[in-house]
């Protein structure tokens, strides 16, 4: 079936069959979709990693769609009933409810009415109305069936039971079950009313009407919700009269007596069982086309927090807020190697003492081991952490600080990961190296948590837990390979989403290079379990900076080292000089000729300019060109806040209907859709992403249920 799906894919996706063709074999020789997106441009057409997802993922549904078309062929010949036209229709399916609908006839049901009536005889009946043949009489042929032993008393009896059976032909018949589900597609309408009689977070959804066409995959998320925690009545609403009339348009022919007893089973048919089986199914599609959407919107979130720019070369004071038991403070160095920890009891009122000995604590810190930075998580006591801090800083010439916005169990996932690297800590002290780490290095801290836990998305514990997993292990995987993992100093977690290699494999690794070293990346070969295949798929993303071989530093696959060399030497370069980055090679091989230059290094042009790009740059950082986060040395609070008040933040979130922005007020503010630009926009991702800095102005502020409304544009308060 390999040449239909290169046709298939290649019309879907806009690709050349060569394209599709080099992918599909590809993955099928166990490559990953970061090794493929990297070092097979040439065969590929240089895809990236987010087609190559999409094209993955289609491969897998069309050869599950195949897996299933050959199940049924098989169900339908071990019962005797496939056809050569049945196996066309089969073969002609392009989608799965398609296919489930061919098979729906003939798939072993439960004891219906229908099944009932064919116990007692009486589908000779049905078969016999169903022919519509004029001038018979129902009721004289159904007199031929009654028999009280088979609980069929009377005439009447025998018909409402051949009118069962006639029902459940309608409703299984696929051409009709396709044509209403578009029809309902197209114009029913989602319905919600007031399950209880009592305020909730719902209230905006106790008389709620919009077309299925058109609701939007928030909206079909909380009302599911709704109606999940008894708060709401959700229907949908449709076309009925038109619904009906096609399915008598399918199945009554002239106008007998007959006729109209089929006629009366198709209404049963729609009222009975081809509603309520397409509401469902439909209410599933919609809830599918959120998912997806919610995980989109989710995927695309975390793409943009995982790949924030690093605050490299501070000395970071890490806090992790507490009343009670105080703040635990941890001091990292610029590499994330924790110098000291400690505890401040600043956050009490009333507690001079214990404010001014946790004053002279973190001066000691600064002054001792040159902190530059202070990174405060956003707990509980982080207002008052943030306000303590910030009356320092008149004092601690050259420090700014920053909120880290966590959630607090993923600040606590994350330290509890780091039990083994600081057994003597407990967990909140290990929260604050997280929290230092977690400014200098967002990516390599991130990886610690699960996806999940991070709350950059909406609904997540609603959404498809496999799918949603699935997704963002995925933009993880992406995110980290295409940073690239220094081997020397990276956590198993980290080194766990390389390409090729994984959890077991990571923790060997770090076993490795404790007891040995890594000094260069052909050393990793010897990495118990790290088999040829591994080392193909990880090795470019790995990092070996004090290697030997200045190449090792850079994201030149091993298999490239010859021409990466040949390169080198045509351009009148020594080896020597790639480890500080040579700032004109671009120049000098433009002059020389790519061509020229591909052709004597015997790689093709998309591998030969990545070759470049590493040998101008080595081991260069993407995230080194966005903008960096906002450091900062005040701070404000909600009762601050005046509308029309102009402030700079950083976006927190994005979802379906706006964006959350930190504006250092410890809650954040809300701009809606409607206010985010001066045109129309589909998405709020249009304008916005996870870690934008961007200037708002204050519409309202809420004090009682701690809500801000902020506008992006001046003039739309």
């Amino acid at each position: 079936m390999t040449s239909d799906y290169v046709a298939i894919l290649s019309k879907e996706f806009s690709l050349r069959a060569a394209q599709v063709q080099a992918v599909i074999e590809l993955l099928d020789a166990g490559n990953t979709i970061p090794f493929i997106a990297r070092y097979r441009k040439e065969a590929t057409g240089s895809l990236d990693d987010q087609v190559l997802r999409e094209l993955a993922e289609r491969l897998e549904y069309l050869r599950g769609l195949d897996k299933r078309r050959e199940e049924i062929e098989r169900a339908l010949a071990e019962q005797g009933v496939l056809t050569e036209a049945l196996s066309a229709q089969i073969g002609k399916a392009a989608t799965l409810s398609e296919l489930e609908d061919i098979y729906r006839p003939f798939r072993p049901k439960r004891r219906t009415r229908a099944t009932i009536a064919k116990e007692r005889g009486l589908e000779p009946l049905a078969n016999w109305l169903l022919l519509q043949r004029d001038g018979g009489d129902p009721m004289a042929q159904a007199e031929r069936f009654v028999d009280a032993a088979k609980d069929v008393p009377d005439a009447e009896a025998a018909l409402a039971g051949a009118r069962d059976i006639l029902a459940e032909v309608v409703s299984d018949d696929a051409g009709l079950r396709k044509q209403l589900r578009e029809l309902l597609t197209r114009e029913s309408v989602v319905v919600t009313r007031a399950a209880k009689d009592e305020d909730s977070v719902y209230g905006n959804y106790y008389d709620f009407r919009e077309p299925v066409r058109s609701i939007a995959a928030h909206r079909v998320l909380a009302i599911n919700r709704g109606e999940r925690e008894g708060f709401l009545k959700v229907s949908l609403e449709a076309p009925e009269d038109r619904a009906v009339q096609a399915a008598r348009r399918a199945f009554v022919r002239g106008g007998s007596p007959a006729s109209e007893q089929v006629g009366l089973a198709c209404d049963d048919a729609w009222s009975r069982l081809l509603f309520p089986s397409l509401e469902r199914e439909l209410r599933g599609a919609l809830t599918d086309r959120a998912n997806a959407s919610a995980i989109k919107v989710f995927s695309d979130n975390l793409h943009q927090l995982l790949m924030q720019p690093p605050i490299r070369g501070k000395v970071t004071l890490g806090v992790d807020p507490g009343f009670r038991t105080g703040c635990k403070l941890a001091v990292v160095d610029e590499n994330g190697k924790v110098l000291d920890t400690g505890v401040g009891h600043f956050t009490l009122p009333g507690g001079e003492a214990g404010k001014a000995a946790a004053a002279r604590l973190i001066k000691g810190f600064v002054k001792k081991y040159g902190v530059t930075a202070i990174a405060i998580g956003n707990g509980t006591a982080s207002r008052e952490s943030e306000q303590f801090i910030v009356s320092l800083l008149p004092e601690l010439p050259g420090v700014a600080y920053i909120i880290v916005s966590e959630a607090g169990a993923s600040v606590y996932s994350a330290s509890k990961l780091a039990a083994e690297e600081f057994p003597d800590f407990d967990v909140t002290q290990r929260s604050a190296v997280s929290i230092a780490r977690r400014m200098q290095d967002p990516l390599a801290e991130l990886v610690k948590i699960d996806p999940k836990a991070i709350g950059v998305g909406q609904y997540q514990h609603d959404l498809k837990q496999n799918e949603l997993t699935q997704a963002l292990d995925g933009v993880v995987e992406q995110c980290v390979n295409r940073v690239g993992v220094e081997v020397s100093t990276a956590s198993a977690a980290l080194l766990s989403h390389v390409a090729g290699i994984g959890p077991a494999l990571a923790k060997n690794i770090v076993a490795y290079r404790e007891e040995n070293g890594i000094p260069s990346r052909a050393a990793l070969k010897k990495v118990p379990k790290l088999g040829p295949k591994a080392f193909e798929q990880c090795a470019g993303f790995l990092r070996v900076r004090d290697s030997k071989n200045p190449l090792d530093a850079t994201a030149v696959h091993p298999e490239s080292y010859d021409a990466a060399k040949a390169v080198l030497a045509a351009l009148g370069y020594d080896a020597k000089a790639v480890r500080g980055g040579i700032a004109d090679i671009g120049a000098r091989a433009k002059l020389y000729g790519a061509e020229k230059l591909a052709k004597e290094a015997g790689v093709g042009l998309p591998t030969l300019a990545d070759i470049l790009a590493e040998l101008q740059k080595p081991g260069r950082d993407p995230r080194d060109d966005l903008p960096k986060p906002v450091l900062r040395t005040d701070v404000l609070d909600m009762k601050d806040l005046k509308p029309g008040m102009e402030l700079t933040g950083t976006v927190r979130n994005v979802i379906d209907f706006g964006a959350f922005v930190d504006i250092g007020v410890h809650q954040d503010g809300l701009v809606h859709i409607s206010r985010m630009a001066d045109r129309f926009i589909r998405h709020p991702s249009e304008v916005v992403k996870v870690g934008d800095v961007v200037k708002v102005w204050v519409v309202s502020v809420d004090m009682q249920k701690k809500r801000i409304a902020l506008s992006m544009v001046k003039d739309r308060q």
